[in-house]
C-alpha cells in the first residue's frame, strides 16, 4: 500500500507554498539542486599526468607538451592542471601506450609507429616510407577519413588519439661510415623504428628500436653504427655530431612524422564538455606549433652543424633511394594484407596520397622547382 507523505510542522502544504514564494522573490541568486551540482562540476579542478616518449627538455618534442600543459591551464582558468613527465620519469618511453590505456597517466605524447606490435595499422598514423608529408598527413587525418580510422583501432584499448605535432620531412640520420651504394648498408646496426626499420632490414641492415634517451650512449660505445632521429634542431641538441661524422638526407623513411596525443578515453569522457573542448584545442595548437618550431629552427641548426662542427652533409645516392623505394612499396603492400582493418586504412591512405600528389605536382612541387630558376637580372 502506498504510504501517505507527511511534512514536518514547518513544511505543512500552506507553509511550504509561502516559503516557495519567498524564495522566488529572492531573484536568481538561489540555485536549484541541479544548478548547484552543475556549478560544482564547472568549478571542480583536475590534476592530470602527461607522459612522453621523449627526454624532458628535448627541443620541440620534449618542450611542446609543456606548452600544451600551460595552454590548457590558462584556457581552463586553472581548472585543469597537467604535470608533464619525460621518458623514464614515470614510465619508459616505449611504455606510454599501455600506461595511458591502463590509467597510470591520463595523457601520453608519443608516436603511433611504436605500437605496431599491438595494432598492425599504427604506422599509417605516424609515417610511411615514401608516403605523405607533414602537411599532407594533417590533411588526411582531418579531412580524408584518417582520424576516424585512427579512433577505431584505438578504441578497444580505451584510448582516444589526436594529432600532437609533426616533424616535417626528417633527415635519414647519422652514420659512422659513408654510404655510396646499397652494399654499404649491409650489417649496419641502426636505430630506426617503424616500417623504415623493416625496409632497412630488407636492404641488409640491422634495425634497432631504442628509446631516444639511450641512443647517444649506444652510438658512443659502438653498440649502434647509425641512428636516425628527427632533423637538425633536435639532432644538434642531442649531440649526435659528436659521435658520428656523416649526416645523410633525405628522410625517405619519415617524410612527415605525426606525433600523437593520446587520452585515456574513460577519463576524457568523464570531463565536463568545455574541458574536453579545451584539451582538443590545446592539442591542435601543439600540433601546429611543433611543426612551426622545427621549420623555423632547423635552418640555423643545420648551419651550425656544417659550419661550426664540420659535419659531413651527404645526400643518399639515387640508386640507393630507388632500391629503398622498391623495398618500401613491398613492405607497405604486405602490411595492408595483415587484416581487414589495416586493409581499409591502407586504401584510405593510398587513395588520399594519389590525389594529393596529383595536385601538388602542379602546386607545391611545381612552385619549388620554379623558385630554383635563376632570376633574369638584365634590364
Amino acid at each position: 500500500m502506498k504510504q501517505s507523505r507527511t511534512f514536518p510542522s514547518l513544511f505543512k502544504p500552506a507553509s511550504l507554498f509561502i516559503l516557495l514564494l519567498a524564495l522566488a522573490a529572492c531573484g536568481g541568486d538561489t540555485q536549484t539542486p541541479a544548478g548547484t551540482q552543475q556549478a560544482a562540476v564547472e568549478q571542480q579542478t583536475y590534476e592530470w599526468k602527461l607522459i612522453t616518449s621523449w627526454p624532458k627538455n628535448l627541443p620541440a618534442l620534449g618542450t611542446s607538451p609543456e606548452h600544451f600543459s600551460d595552454i590548457v591551464e590558462e584556457m581552463s582558468g586553472g581548472r585543469m592542471k597537467i604535470r608533464v613527465y619525460g621518458a623514464n620519469e614515470l614510465v619508459g618511453g616505449l611504455e606510454v601506450f599501455d600506461a595511458v590505456s591502463q590509467g597510470v597517466a591520463e595523457i601520453g605524447h608519443t608516436g603511433a609507429y611504436y605500437w605496431q606490435g599491438k595494432i598492425a595499422g599504427t604506422p599509417f598514423f605516424s609515417t610511411i616510407p615514401f608516403g605523405l608529408t607533414g602537411t599532407e598527413m594533417d590533411a588526411w587525418l582531418a579531412y580524408g577519413g584518417g582520424k576516424e580510422l585512427w579512433q577505431e583501432i584505438y578504441e578497444p584499448f580505451n584510448l582516444l588519439p589526436v594529432r600532437g605535432g609533426n616533424s616535417g620531412t626528417q633527415m635519414f640520420g647519422w652514420f659512422n661510415k659513408e654510404i655510396n651504394s646499397l652494399s654499404d648498408l649491409q650489417g649496419l646496426k641502426m636505430r630506426i623504428p617503424g616500417l623504415g626499420g623493416e625496409v632497412f632490414s630488407r636492404a641488409g641492415g640491422t634495425p634497432v628500436t631504442m628509446q631516444v634517451s639511450e641512443v647517444f650512449t649506444a652510438m658512443q660505445t659502438g653498440a649502434l653504427d647509425a641512428t636516425e632521429f628527427v632533423s637538425p634542431y633536435n639532432d644538434l641538441a642531442a649531440g649526435y655530431h659528436t659521435v658520428a661524422d656523416y649526416y645523410y638526407y633525405p628522410g625517405w623513411h619519415e617524410p612527415g612524422s605525426t606525433l600523437e596525443t593520446i587520452f585515456n578515453k574513460s577519463a576524457f569522457e568523464a570531463l565536463p564538455s568545455d574541458l574536453q573542448a579545451i584539451l582538443r584545442a590545446g592539442a591542435e595548437v601543439m600540433n601546429q606549433l611543433l611543426m612551426d618550431e622545427l621549420t623555423a629552427k632547423n635552418n640555423e641548426a643545420l648551419r651550425v652543424l656544417v659550419e661550426d662542427h664540420n659535419v659531413e652533409l651527404r645526400k643518399l645516392p639515387d640508386d640507393v633511394l630507388v632500391e629503398l623505394k622498391r623495398l618500401s612499396n613491398d613492405v607497405v603492400s604486405e602490411l595492408a594484407q595483415t587484416d581487414e582493418v589495416t586493409a581499409r586504412i591502407y586504401e584510405s591512405y593510398k587513395s588520399f596520397q594519389e590525389g594529393v600528389e596529383n595536385y601538388h605536382s602542379i602546386a607545391e612541387d611545381a612552385y619549388v622547382e620554379a623558385r630554383k630558376l635563376p632570376a633574369n637580372t638584365s634590364n
